[in-house]
């Protein structure tokens, strides 16, 4: 998979450039990301290309942007810390995004797994990341318009689940979509506050670790 050019109003200004990116990793580890294999894919990912032209420029700062129809491309430390939480060091064969929004923590996750599904439930949202994860060579990544409060699946069962919006609880339905041994990343708790959250599957148990305080847009039914 190759990087996509920077685009010209931005790249006189150094802000898109590898030098950028890279401290933005020089940063996230300062911050206490531990996974060289999470920060590797992170600085093969170009997150300029999936903002608004208009905020390129801070693309690499640690902060979340606007992406259009009141939602928001996480800032790379969440992403980051969610992509950590959920590898637990161990690679990853399927991985499903649920709130995939812009294309960026699929693009990441797509060099951390072999296969990703991402679902976001605004349809010109999902076409745009389509688009974009196209336009950087990302072929292992299937984005569908759907609700992901209503996902399910006969036949497959995913090794990672991230959720990238918050709730009070987790949509039932994901429990099942998660395999043996499997891990969900996601924030959980007031629309005003969450904690990233961990649950991992041990049979028919799931067990609950909570970390971070987050704030995350809500996690919605229905499509767009």
């Amino acid at each position: 998979m190759s990087a996509a050019a920077p685009r010209q109003s931005t790249a006189g200004s150094g802000m898109t450039s590898e030098r950028t990116r890279l401290r933005m990793i020089t940063r996230l580890r300062e911050q206490g990301i531990r996974d060289e294999v999470v920060l590797g894919a992170m600085a093969q990912v170009p997150r300029h290309v999936f903002v608004e032209e208009a905020f390129a420029s801070r693309a690499y700062e640690d902060t979340a942007l606007p992406i259009g129809f009141a939602q928001t491309i996480s800032q790379p430390w969440v992403v980051a810390r969610s992509c950590e939480l959920a590898r637990a060091g161990n690679a990853i064969d399927m991985a499903l995004e649920i709130g995939g929004g812009c294309g960026y923590q699929a693009a990441v996750l797509a060099r951390l797994a072999k296969e990703v599904y991402t679902i976001e439930r605004i349809g010109a949202l999902a076409a745009k990341a389509r688009k974009t994860l196209s336009s950087i060579g990302v072929n292992n990544v299937k984005v569908r318009n759907a609700d992901g409060r209503e996902a399910t699946s006969n036949v497959v069962q995913f090794d990672v689940i991230l959720v990238a919006a918050g709730g009070a609880a987790v949509p039932p339905n994901l429990f099942g979509l998660l395999a043996e041994g499997g891990r969900m990343v996601i924030p959980l708790g007031s629309p005003e506050r969450q904690r990233l959250t961990l649950i991992t599957r041990n049979g028919e148990s799931f067990q609950q670790q909570a970390f971070e305080e987050v704030v995350f847009v809500p996690l919605k039914s229905g499509q767009e």
